[in-house]
């Protein structure tokens, strides 16, 4: 499978990253163990997560979820077959939140003892915090990357003037600057990250991978009605999507899937794939059903006809 350079961070990743956010959530630790070997065994590297990650649960503190790819290490999977990436930043209770120096210290030595690793490969701002100076934040970062905890740096969440301003209070410092974002992006959302922010990326070689990438499972076509959403962990979420222009999207998608040999999910994610600037989509799974689905997506091409009506559907 071919690889792609992820920005300037010195990484290179096949064009599909794994979303942890389900690990310890609606993916149990044997269920995320499954799916993080059939991953790693179809030649993709990237897991994605977050020091939040599953706070929202009653019992729950956050770091679920790198605990669980911890334990996945520890029980024998290959440090050096994954690309493992967090971030930092989200309210994390009494362990605090935002993007001073010493709040990404800790939670970055938090971090690492949860993954059960000596280095973070891509660690990333979680959310912009305009409380604390950027030159403080990059600071922090460049310090983690000088010790060997952290390869490459990124952010989440960021507009474009912001991200304009932390890549110039990088370089004038002389810092580690962001390699990577990590947008909310996909078929039904396309105004967060298109525009200013895409051209942003593109002229400074900034990698993207895109999060929600199937927009809660609405793009995989299985919620079409308000019912499809009765007891689901994401109905809130998708609930907006089921509207006259989000059900003509998927009629759209339909038609294309049926023409190509595909699923609905596969279409959104070969489109992702073929956005400018896109390195490889985040995409979580709770099964390994759907992970096979998913994994699919990279060996489809999208012909001029294809991209051309799902940019006019989605629009």
């Amino acid at each position: 499978m071919d690889k792609r350079a992820l920005g300037t961070s010195g990484i290179s990743i096949a064009p599909l990253a794994l979303g942890g956010n389900v690990f310890g959530w609606t993916a149990d630790e044997a269920t995320s163990f499954s799916l993080i070997d059939a991953f790693v065994a179809r030649g993709f590297s990237l897991i994605d997560t977050a020091d939040v990650y599953s706070i929202w649960l009653p019992g729950h503190s956050g770091g679920e979820s790198e605990r669980i790819i911890g334990a996945w290490l520890k029980r024998g999977g290959r440090r050096d077959a994954v690309h493992l990436a967090t971030k930092v930043g989200m309210d994390m209770k009494a362990a605090g939140k935002g993007l001073s120096r010493a709040h990404i210290t800790a939670s970055a030595e938090a971090s690492l003892r949860r993954l059960g690793t000596d280095y973070i490969d891509l660690y990333q701002a979680h959310i912009d915090d305009n409380t604390v100076p950027l030159e403080e934040t990059m600071e922090a970062f460049a310090r983690l990357v000088e010790a060997g905890k952290v390869r490459a740096v990124g952010a989440s969440n960021y507009t474009a003037p912001r991200l304009a301003e932390a890549l110039a209070a990088s370089g004038a410092k002389g810092y580690p600057r962001f390699s990577v974002l990590q947008p909310h992006y996909n078929l039904a959302n396309r105004a967060l990250f298109e525009g200013a922010l895409q051209q942003l990326c593109l002229r400074e070689q900034i990698g993207v991978i895109p999060y929600y990438a199937l927009a809660a499972g609405f793009l995989t076509g299985k919620y079409r009605k308000p019912e499809d959403l009765d007891g689901k962990a994401r109905a809130g979420t998708v609930a907006h999507y089921l509207d006259p222009r989000g059900l003509d999207l998927l009629a759209e998608m339909d038609k294309i899937a049926a023409r190509l040999g595909a699923t609905t999910a596969q279409v959104a994610l070969a489109w992702l794939i073929a956005q400018p600037g896109v390195t490889a989509p985040i995409v979580s799974a709770s099964s390994l059903a759907q992970l096979e689905d998913i994994m699919a997506s990279p060996c489809l091409a999208l012909d001029g006809a294809a991209l051309s009506r799902l940019d006019r559907a989605s629009i």
